[in-house]
């Protein structure tokens, strides 16, 4: 392993002080009632404003890009035979039944081992797939009696909160953990920058003359998962799926053509956009793969803006907000952001970075 280059390239330089108490455990009962610290690239200069400033903040004529992508209730609670307590964490669909999983306590499930979820509601650990050997998914089968696997899940799965929000999932989760314009199912995680926006808020938007856009990236465990390595150059992260429609497409090479801006709303449309840009700067059309670590260096191509949450120390996604508005300014409102009391995480408050 060569040696990091620091700061920018030693992760021990994204860690900060984060009092508990400000990681946020509910959502606020109004989405844009949110705080918004804005963050200029050019100047480091920091203000403070509410989520619901924000058609004031952004000009006519910027391109807003957003994550449609659907939460499902991907964890499921149940007991070993023998009756151990056992969790389950479905994170990409194989075939109706099957699935690859994480598993608690993973050593405890083994291949074969079966847990129970509820009454014609099993789960098999099957054998461990081709190549996976090194991989933390395990792969795992539904046994159903008279229900199919969609309705399995929808009946006896649980939102799959953070493992930050220390608290059972409830009911109202199911709507607040999700945005207001999420369509297609498939994330284990909520695009969480997008939290914020309510149909109200997107229309006032729209009258301020900006161009809203949307793309499908399925957020998979990857968004929590910490960054081991010293040299930040060397985190992976697993591959996450995402779809480029043509409407999108279009709307971005108009705005390119017409020298506008393109405001991604949170760090998956960021790594989206990034990945389906061409050698010539076209965005491309279609499915694609992304495994794409953005971190200090890196040149951003797509994306002129962000909005985000604020995120956990030594992550891949506080690499990529580092990356695009510079680790110093990046860190500083960071801390600013604690000094004043802002509300980390999924269900917190929110920087708009431009």
């Amino acid at each position: 392993m060569r040696s990091p280059e620091p700061p920018d390239y030693d992760i021990e330089a994204y860690d900060f002080e984060l009092p508990p108490e400000l990681v946020a455990q509910e959502p606020l009962p109004v989405r844009d009632a949110s705080r918004l610290l804005v963050l200029e690239r050019a100047t480091g200069a920091l203000s403070h404003r509410s989520f619901g400033d924000l058609p004031e903040l952004l000009r006519p004529g910027d391109l807003l890009v957003v994550n449609r992508s659907r939460v499902f209730k991907a964890r499921l609670v149940g007991r070993r035979q023998g009756g151990g307590a056992a969790e389950i964490l479905l994170v990409r669909r194989r075939e109706a039944h099957v699935w690859d999983a994480l598993l608690r306590p993973g050593r405890r499930l083994q291949t074969g081992a079966v847990v129970n979820v509820a009454p014609g509601f099993s789960v098999r650990i099957e054998p461990l797939a081709e190549g996976s050997a090194h991989r933390p998914e395990r792969r795992v089968r539904f046994l159903l009696n008279g229900l199919d696997p969609d309705s399995a899940i929808e009946l006896h799965g649980h939102v799959p909160l953070p493992p930050y929000i220390r608290r059972p999932d409830r009911a109202d989760d199911r709507e607040r953990y999700q945005t207001v314009y999420a369509r297609e199912t498939g994330s284990i995680a909520a695009p969480t920058a997008g939290l914020h926006f309510t149909p109200e808020l997107l229309a006032r938007l729209v009258e301020r003359g900006v161009a809203l856009s949307e793309l499908v990236l399925h957020v998979g465990p990857g968004t929590f998962r910490l960054v081991a390595a010293r040299d930040v150059r060397e985190h992976r992260v697993p591959p996450e799926s995402f779809t480029v429609p043509d409407a999108l497409a279009t709307a971005f090479s108009r705005a390119r053509a017409e020298g506008r801006r393109a405001i991604a709303v949170g760090t998956t449309v960021v790594r989206a956009l990034e990945s389906a840009l061409d050698a010539d700067g076209q965005l491309r059309a279609g499915d694609g793969e992304t495994a794409l670590v953005i971190v200090p260096g890196f040149r951003f191509r797509a994306v002129d803006g962000l909005v985000t949450n604020f995120h956990l120390p030594r992550s891949s996604l506080l690499l990529l907000v580092a990356a695009f508005a510079g680790r110093t300014r990046s860190l500083a409102a960071y801390v600013e952001a604690v000094r004043l009391g802002y509300r980390f995480y999924s269900y917190g408050d929110a920087m708009l970075i431009v």
